[in-house]
């Protein structure tokens, strides 16, 4: 789920970089959250975090795979400043941070979670490169749906908490102009909630390794097209 702090101490990071001809693409791949600070809670009690940390490494080796240059931060218990996360590697072309989703808490209360899946594809238009940034994730939201994902239409509902209007609801990509890890970037950023944890059939799916893989194919596809 979206993270809503706004600063964290220092971290750990595990920089993978690979070896490419001069014209590769270099993408910024951030696992959302830390251990310590680990986002939402799935339907089995897991953390959002690892969630989180396996979709980007499998999102790195989609990305290495065509021949993209990756750096990506995987934050230690002691975590990383939210608008710092892009500073990394600041020459990169695109900044991509994954998340996996929960719902407000009175669904939950509800017991609805079962009535919520789908991914969703934030930018702000705080962005220096907004144009570029929504290219991308109409890109990103394009191959999801081409790899049989769907987008969630959750986030655009005029709730508490919400309220986050789309830019192109077919892709599903929102608007979220206070995202400071998207803000703070001076290269294209964009936010990725994969899928919504908290329904137990959805994060069944979103476990399997060859929904992984599937996830990761999709947005490397599309991040990598956006940047030709």
């Amino acid at each position: 789920m979206i993270g809503r702090r706004r600063h964290l101490p220092s971290c750990a990071l595990l920089m993978l970089c690979c070896a490419l001809p001069a014209r590769a693409a270099h993408i910024l791949v951030d696992v959302g959250h830390t251990p310590g600070q680990s986002g939402a809670r799935a339907a089995s009690g897991r953390a959002e975090y690892l969630y989180n940390r396996d979709l980007a490494a499998a999102l790195a080796r989609a990305l290495a795979a065509l021949g993209d240059r990756v750096t990506r931060i995987v934050p230690g218990e002691d975590g990383i400043a939210l608008a710092a996360r892009p500073a990394v590697a600041p020459d990169a072309d695109l900044f991509v941070s994954i998340h996996h989703d929960s719902i407000q808490p009175r669904y939950i209360d509800a017991g609805r979670q079962g009535e919520f899946a789908g991914y969703s594809v934030f930018v702000s238009m705080r962005n220096p490169q907004p144009v570029r940034s929504l290219r991308c994730a109409q890109a990103i939201g394009e191959a999801l749906r081409e790899a049989g994902e769907h987008p969630s239409a959750y986030h655009a509902e005029p709730i508490a908490g919400e309220n986050r209007p789309f830019l192109d609801r077919r892709r599903g990509v929102h608007r979220y102009d206070g995202l400071v890890v998207l803000h703070s970037a001076r290269m294209p950023a964009v936010l990725i909630e994969a899928g919504v944890i908290v329904n137990p059939a959805e994060e069944a799916r979103l476990a399997q390794p060859k929904t992984i893989r599937g996830l990761a194919t999709a947005i490397a596809r599309g991040a990598h097209a956006c940047l030709d």
